[in-house]
């Protein structure tokens, strides 16, 4: 053999070495990092700009500035994408504000029964519950059913049941009581002309006029009718993952599910095309499969992300008369979101970037307290 041939053969020999280390890097994760990021929901609805207040408004900014960086000190310090959005659903699941945990609406019977769901993009592994009563962290026990359970779905006393055998935090009934949701609840059955149940027992005496005034004065009672709280992100290793937790609808009939719990309808993840958390009126996202459906645009269709958001929400659930949102995340770190409802709360960030927060259409992103910028 020429020298020619030798030098080639050397040459394609250190080639498969290299492309053998790098497949081995790849396998051992030292591969190269992706940027990371996060985006979260904290419902979307009828959000009147002249009726909501703007100590309202920084309320808000604050509660869901709390959660992203939460989720975000996750994602720092290398941690994965289900982690990230777990721990971002939990701040607000403690939040009285929103729609989740401890700020859930009340069904038609004076109860709060939640719902919530969690996906990994990376296994396709889902876990979900519904109409839990006693869990202080919904998502938490979402997360629960995935991985202690050969299970996707639990509900009701069953779920109630596996949360406390799984040793997560309880709560009582009182814990989940919050004045604004009641009186929400007080409002919507009197102007339907249906009975208010009674008070709950454990909670707080009813305030004075002056203060179920200010109450109301703080935002609509309608503003979280059906609102919701959601997160979805990407971490450094390109995997996607979204969380969903509601209360679902003020003056529900007890025992509704929403599209929160349901894969495919308001929680999916794929690393194959994207996370997806939605917030609206459940029925017609169940219907659509809102979550799946934006999936696989990107999926099949090779359509960006931001154009399968509008399609699906803007078009298709608009056509069929539904309400709501959502937001969206891509393996390469792509953002989306979109709604069309008055407003959504919602709030974003990338890798070495400004977190970016909105409440209301055509409004350009409000920055987040500086000393939250990662």
């Amino acid at each position: 053999m020429g020298g020619t041939g030798a030098r080639m053969l050397a040459g394609m020999a250190l080639g498969w070495a290299l492309l053998g280390g790098t497949a081995l890097a790849a396998e051992k994760g030292s591969a190269p990092a992706h940027p990371w990021a996060l985006e979260l929901h904290g419902g979307a609805g009828t959000v009147d700009p002249a009726k909501l207040t703007p100590e309202a408004a920084a309320a808000y900014q604050a509660g869901m500035t709390a959660a992203l960086e939460a989720g975000t000190a996750v994602l720092k310090a290398g941690g994965s994408a289900l982690d990230a959005v777990e721990a971002a659903v939990k701040v607000l699941e403690d939040d009285p504000l929103f729609n989740a945990g401890r700020g859930a609406v009340f069904t038609a019977a004076g109860r709060n029964e939640m719902d919530a769901a969690i996906m990994d993009g990376a296994t396709l592994k889902a876990g979900s519950v519904a109409t839990v009563t006693h869990t202080r962290h919904p998502v938490s026990l979402a997360r629960a059913v995935m991985e202690k359970t050969p299970h996707v779905m639990l509900a009701g006393e069953g779920a109630d049941a596996f949360s406390k055998e799984a040793g997560l935090e309880q709560a009582d009934p009182a814990w989940f009581f919050t004045e604004r949701r009641w009186q929400a609840l007080v409002t919507e059955l009197t102007e339907k002309g249906l009975p208010v149940p009674p008070r709950p027992q454990g909670a707080p005496p009813e305030p004075d006029k002056h203060t179920l005034l200010d109450l109301r004065n703080f935002e609509p009672a309608d503003a979280h009718r059906f609102g919701t709280v959601g997160a979805v992100a990407v971490d450094a290793k390109g995997n996607v993952a979204a969380a969903t937790s509601t209360g679902g609808m003020t003056a529900k009939r007890p025992g509704r599910i929403g599209d929160s719990p349901i894969i495919g309808a308001g929680t999916y993840a794929s690393n194959q095309s994207c996370a997806v958390s939605a917030t609206g009126a459940g029925e017609y996202f169940i219907r659509l499969t809102v979550a799946r459906e934006i999936c696989a645009l990107v999926q099949y269709r090779h359509m960006g992300l931001q154009a399968a958001v509008d399609e699906v929400i803007q078009h298709r659930l608009t056509a069929l008369g539904g309400d709501g949102g959502v937001i969206a995340a891509a393996p390469d770190g792509t953002l989306a979101w979109g709604f069309n409802t008055t407003g959504m709360y919602r709030i974003r960030v990338k890798q070495g970037g400004t977190p970016e927060f909105g409440i209301f259409k055509d409004e350009g992103p409000a920055k987040a307290h500086p000393k939250h910028e990662p």
